[in-house]
């Protein structure tokens, strides 16, 4: 009997405190509580002691219990969290909107207000006619006795009610806005919390897989003869069970690797002055939001002139090219490459070192190669913590928008025409003293040929690392850093090289999350044929920047738009923008002179009426530079008067049309001037 209750102490529960087998639902999940917390009322010998608060309190804490839940039914909960994260951005986007609108409010609030208070002005000085006074005195009041108003000075000060009304209005909109962003922020921070404690519920220890990986040494020593021990160091640091899931494969083919091609046999080592048995050493490192696992040993390091003779065999490199130390090292990475002699269950069979990096690039991460002859070979794969949520750089290349995984991107730069086009004609560009392999984006992605901004006097170049390597993309606009939420890429698109993963902007848009450097070694040689193809067969005639000039595409048509009136403005930018048109705005003649100074559009639309410059000022100046003489003029006015008219066929305006003006007529004058403008540009250019 005692001997029984002991082994019921050992196992922490009794049989008859076992609860009975739940039945396997979805929401089924298992409650662990330790035998301990309650008291055992079959065991011999036991004190029956009165209530108190002490016997009440378990002997162990509360959150030594544990929930067992299946992973599918967690990963649900990861994923509607995510979709919680995705209608918060979706809304925070949408409250700005709501900020921006109640911003236009405001200023035109203040305009309205002014123009009213100028308006009572003028109605204060304006005297009421000797007739209507002397109609008045007969009432029995003086002039200096009784405030007379007319129906304007009755009109202006109701307007002011109702303004000061709408003003009522509008802060309260703004104090509404403001709570409501507060809201929203606490919310964010609270829906954070809640995927970051899930997150946390997916992490386990890297220990987890310890056995695995000392089985797998041992077997590989076992199999080759030699002396091999391994160190785990930093295991205790948790990782996204997806993560390691997906690793293990590639750790264990690393370990084989090591000992099969790194640790040297006995003899060899002595003979080196190196202890008989070999050290394969596994670090693990927190670094930002991600993982670092070096795969270390102490072995003869990468055998450099056999991986080179081995590739020039195999036809991947010429006779004469003689590669350095790093591009050897990277040969190691080709499908079907392998320096053993012999084939055997763990080496000579070329698959491994490709299949490795292929999985690291599908997780987003990274793998990096330090080989000291005589001393060793480091492998260090830098991995994402989780594959839920990520931070990405988002990229516009013309009208295609993907995301980079920060973690990639190493630095954002400037650089001239002169040098861009360099780096075109080259298809390199100079790094940190290094030639990096150099894609405009748009080539890479196969959507565009080149940038559509044509000759920009600073151009945006991405510099994107992975391992060792490095690219050079030259992009239209760095869209800045999200943090998104990961989706599964599905069967479809899970073999696609260089996508990293797919995710849903606030926007509402799907953003894929792509691998430049991985998506360069599959179609960079396409790549460099596409953007070519978009060069001019002259390009090499003209300068640096009339090669780019030449290069590019023609530029989307801008149309400026010139009027007083906000609703004006933006109801005609919301038209020529539907129709594809870029569209500048000008509130008067001289905002319209500066915008000129700026760029070219490829025609002008003008009201008459407006401050500080009118319209027919406006045409004047336009005509009197002899850049801008050409230029065509359409006026849209209220003014339909055939003097008005006249006037302006004076001043050389080219059409007249009155307000309201008929869509298809404006639309059908604007792409006549744009059409005749593209030739235009192309023979200065």
């Amino acid at each position: 009997m005692q001997s029984e209750l002991a082994k019921r102490a050992v196992a922490g529960t009794s049989a008859a405190e076992a609860p009975p087998e739940a039945p396997e639902t979805d929401a089924a999940a298992e409650l662990v509580s330790p035998a301990d917390d309650r008291p055992d009322e079959q065991a011999p010998h036991s004190v029956v002691a009165l209530p108190s608060p002490s016997a009440l309190t378990p002997l162990r804490p509360l959150s030594s219990q544990a929930v067992r839940i299946r992973t599918h039914l967690l990963d649900r909960l990861v994923a509607q969290a995510g979709e919680v994260i995705i209608t918060r951005s979706r809304l925070e986007a949408e409250l700005g909107q709501l900020r921006s609108s109640l911003g236009d409010l405001t200023g035109n609030l203040d305009r309205l207000r002014q123009q009213l208070r100028d308006i009572e002005v003028q109605a204060e000085s304006q005297m009421q006619s000797r007739l209507a006074q002397a109609k008045d005195s007969q009432q029995g009041f003086d002039p200096l006795e009784f405030d007379r108003f007319t129906r304007v000075q009755e009109l202006t000060r109701m307007m002011a009610e109702s303004v000061n009304d709408v003003a009522t209005v509008q802060r309260t909109l703004q104090k509404t806005v403001q709570a409501t962003e507060d809201d929203l922020s606490a919310q964010a921070r609270q829906t954070r919390e809640l995927q970051r404690g899930l997150l946390r519920t997916r992490m386990v220890e890297f220990e987890g897989i310890s056995e695995r990986l000392y089985r797998v040494v041992r077997q590989a020593s076992k199999d080759t003869g030699k002396q091999v021990r391994l160190d785990i160091v930093g295991g205790s640091i948790e990782m996204d069970r997806g993560v390691l899931d997906r690793m293990t494969p590639a750790f264990e083919h690393l370990l084989r690797n090591c000992v099969a091609h790194g640790i040297e046999d006995a003899a060899a080592r002595e003979k080196a002055g190196k202890e008989p048995s070999g050290l394969i050493a596994i670090e693990l490192h927190h670094e930002g939001n991600d993982v670092s696992v070096s795969f270390r040993d102490d072995g003869a390091g990468l055998n450099h002139r056999r991986i080179v003779e081995r590739a020039r065999a195999l036809g991947l490199i010429s006779a004469d090219h003689q590669p350095s130390e790093d591009e050897a090292a990277e040969l190691i990475f080709t499908p079907g490459f392998s320096t053993a002699e012999q084939v055997s269950e763990l080496a000579g069979r070329g698959i491994g070192m490709d299949v490795v990096r292929a999985q690291v690039a599908a997780l987003g991460g990274r793998i990096e190669i330090q080989s000291k002859p005589g001393e060793g070979t480091q492998f260090k794969l830098v991995l994402p913590l989780t594959t839920a949520v990520t931070h990405v750089v988002m990229l516009r290349a013309g009208a295609t928008s993907i995301g980079v995984p920060s973690n990639l991107v190493e630095l954002v730069q400037r650089a001239g025409a002169s040098e861009l086009e360099t780096a075109y004609l080259e298809q390199r560009y100079s790094f940190g003293g290094e030639q990096v392999p150099f894609f405009w984006a748009g080539a890479l992605l196969q959507s565009s040929a080149r940038s559509e901004r044509g000759t920009a006097r600073t151009n945006t170049i991405v510099i994107v690392r992975s391992a060792a390597q490095r690219v050079a993309l030259h992009v239209d606009e760095v869209l800045g850093n999200q943090e998104v939420v990961v989706k599964n890429l599905g069967p479809q698109l899970s073999r696609l090289p260089g996508m990293a993963g797919i995710s849903v902007l606030a926007s509402g848009a799907v953003a894929l999350i792509y691998n430049p450097v991985a998506l360069a070694a599959v179609h960079g040689e396409q790549a460099r044929q596409f953007q070519a193809s978009g060069a001019s067969a002259a390009a090499s005639i003209g300068g640096a920047e009339d090669v780019v000039t030449q290069a590019a595409p023609p530029q989307i048509p801008l149309v400026l738009v010139v009027d007083d009136s906000i609703t004006v403005r933006r109801v005609t930018q919301r038209l020529l923008q539907r129709e594809g048109y870029r569209v500048s705005l000008a509130a008067d003649g001289l905002q319209a002179l500066e915008r000129l100074q700026q760029e070219r559009p490829a025609v002008v639309l003008s009201d008459i009426e407006m401050p500080r410059m009118d319209g027919f000022d406006l045409a004047r100046n336009i005509r009197a530079d002899a850049s801008l003489a050409d230029l065509p003029i359409i006026m849209i006015t209220s003014r339909i008067a055939e003097k008005h008219h006249d006037h302006a066929r004076a001043l050389g305006v080219n059409h007249y049309l009155g307000k309201p003006y008929a869509e298809d007529e404006l639309l059908r004058l604007v792409r006549h001037y744009a059409s005749a403008e593209a030739p235009q540009q192309a023979m200065a250019a």
